[in-house]
This record gives C-alpha cells, structure tokens and sequence, in this order.
C-alpha cells in the first residue's frame, strides 16, 4: 500500500533553510553556539577580585579624607603640599573609583574588568615609587603633625604592600589559561553580543585618551618642566602624584579605545564620571586658586569635560543597545528562535509539503 507521499519523507529546516542559515551575533566567545553558551576568555583570578575590594574600601576612606580635608582648606597628604588642592584631588579621584572597584567581583573573565584593573595596578605602583622618590618631603620627615607624620608612614608602608600585591596579582592573572568558563552566559560574563563602539566616537575618545596620557606621563618624567604649568602651585611630589592619576586615566581611555566593546569596558565606565565629579567639586570649592584663563586652565577644563562626555555617553550607548538586545526577541517575530537568527519564521521548524 503506498502512501500519498511518493516516498519522501518529511523534512524540516530552521528559518529559511538549515544549510543557510545565517551566523548568531559574535559574542566574546568568539562566535555564539560554539558550546553551550559558556564565555570565552581567561577566567577571572580570585586575587583580582580581592585585590579590588581590598584597594575599594582603602581608597573610599582614605580619598574621602584627603577630599574633605581639601574642601576645608587642610592639606592632609602624605606628602607636604603648598596648596590643599593638589591632595584633595588626589583623594578625590581615590574616592571616586572605590564604587567600581567593587562590581569587579561580578565578572568571570578577565577581558570584562582589565580596562580598570590595568590603571588601578598603574595607579598602586605609580603612587608607591613617587612617594619614595619624594620621601624627603613625607609629613613624617618634613616634622608635621603627629596624626599626619603617622598617616604618611602608613601611606607608604600600605602602598607598599598593594602595590607589591597588584603586580602579583596581575602576574598570576595572566598565567592563567584562556578558554571557556562554563555556566551559562550573562551581561558580566561577557555572553552577550559585543556592542562596538561607534564610529564617531573613536575620534574624539582617541584625543582624550592621548591628552591624558601625555600630560600623565609629562608630570612624571620632568615634574620640573610640566609641574610648573600647572594653573595652580604644585611641588615636585604633587606635579608627579598627580601625573600617575592622569597617565592612569589616559592608559584607561586608550584600552578602552582598543577594546572597541562597550560590554567589556563597563567597569570602568562606572568609575568615570564619578571621578570626574568627585574631582569637580573639589575644583569647584578652590576656584580660586585655578588660573582658568591660562593655557593649561583652558586645556585642563576641556580634558575633563571630555573624560566626563567620555563616561556618560559610553554608559547611555551601553544601556540602549542592551536594551534593544532585551526587546528585539519579544517584539520582532523574526527575532532569535531554538535554531538560528532571524529568519522568516524565526527559526521555527516547518514541515516541507513538496512530493
């Protein structure tokens, strides 16, 4: 008895045909489906994570001293200063990237959190070499104060120990083997879709990138020359101190630039504007004290508002494409389906009727 099929079997194929079936988003995995959705990337060390709670909680209550002092009129520093602007800027920047450093903990691959840990280690070692480079004006030496002779040995002996800890740490992080975490994917393992940086903005980004860079490692390697520009009074320690927060800034806008993926630089887009505002009221309340007309007062006023412009335009172009990627399954029929991407039915199976 024969069937009405003439002896073909039924096939199925997903979306418009499953041999032509169109490649899923590149996730940092590389490519979706690759496995089970598992990121790719070194894994994320536990010394990174501790690492940056460690320094978060340290820099929250230590920047928050030196800002308040500042705003107070007090140079509380390490180091003796001829203004209590230069360490209040200082602790205003420490007090600003605590909060980031804290999320580190939230990521599974080094890939997604290496745009903030990089300057932090920067940050760490930097601060730790221009304080014995400059022992010779620590509170400690120069006769200040008991409580600030104690805070600047403390300053040092910590720094010591965190810097020694961060190149450690980030030895064994890079010792560590890349390949696929496991798990399922999430936003803070790096398994959603890369959401590249747009076009327009490399440009810009490059230059505030480079102008930090290049005034960073300015006051530090000739703090005679670049410190005396400076639209405020600065020493030698402060022109340096100040220069490691500026390079670290730089060398973050720049990585950031190279990853081209705002997915994997969100970290540090969180620590951004609150830098950049921590450090604006401490600029606000010493107004005064700024030669804003200068040459180096405009340049400086125009690299903040470009490092901020930076931080918040990343985060907004961030949410909204995260935010397309969340409603495009729910609202487009066409959208991602069992099998494989948009299709004419979603990569749903169908039944193919031919004889």
């Amino acid at each position: 008895m024969s069937d009405d099929s003439g002896g073909q079997t039924p096939t199925t194929k997903a979306g418009a045909g499953a041999g032509t079936a169109n490649p899923e988003p590149a996730t940092h995995a590389g490519t979706a489906g690759a496995g089970a959705g598992a990121p790719g990337g070194r894994r994320l060390s536990p010394g990174i994570v501790v690492l940056s709670g460690i320094v978060g909680g340290i820099s929250l209550t230590t920047g928050a001293l030196l800002a308040v002092t500042s705003l107070f009129g007090y140079a509380a520093g390490a180091w003796v200063s001829p203004e209590a602007l230069s360490p209040g800027l200082i602790g205003a920047a420490m007090a600003g990237v605590a909060p980031a450093l804290f999320t580190v903990g939230r990521a599974r691959v080094w890939e997604d959190v290496r745009s903030l840990v990089i300057p932090l280690v920067i940050v760490l070692v930097g601060l730790f070499a221009v304080s014995l480079l400059n022992g010779g004006t620590l509170q400690a030496v120069e006769g200040g104060t008991l409580f600030l002779a104690l805070f600047s040995l403390g300053w040092v002996a910590t720094l010591g120990l965190l810097a020694l800890g961060a190149v450690g740490c980030l030895a064994a992080q890079y010792r560590t083997p890349a390949g696929r975490t496991g798990g399922a994917p999430d936003a803070s393992a790096g398994g959603v879709p890369a959401v590249p940086m747009p076009g327009w903005s490399k440009p810009p980004l490059a230059v505030v990138g480079s102008g930090w860079f290049g005034i960073g490692a300015g006051l530090l390697v000739f703090p005679g020359f670049w410190g005396a520009l400076a639209p405020w009074t600065v020493n030698r320690a402060d022109a340096q101190g100040l220069g490691v927060w500026a390079l670290a800034l730089g060398v973050g806008v720049l990585g950031a630039l190279a990853e081209d993926d705002l997915t994997r630089v969100r970290p540090a887009l969180r620590a951004v504007p609150a830098v950049v505002l921590s450090g604006a009221v401490v600029l606000a309340v010493h107004v005064r004290s700024v030669d804003w007309t200068s040459g180096p007062g405009i340049s400086l006023l125009a690299l903040v508002t470009g490092l901020f412009a930076t931080g918040v335009s990343g985060q907004v172009l961030l949410s909204r494409a995260m935010r397309g990627s969340a409603a495009r399954p729910a609202n487009d029929p066409g959208g991602l389906g069992p099998v494989g991407p948009s299709g004419g039915n979603g990569g749903r199976a169908t039944t193919d009727s031919r004889r």
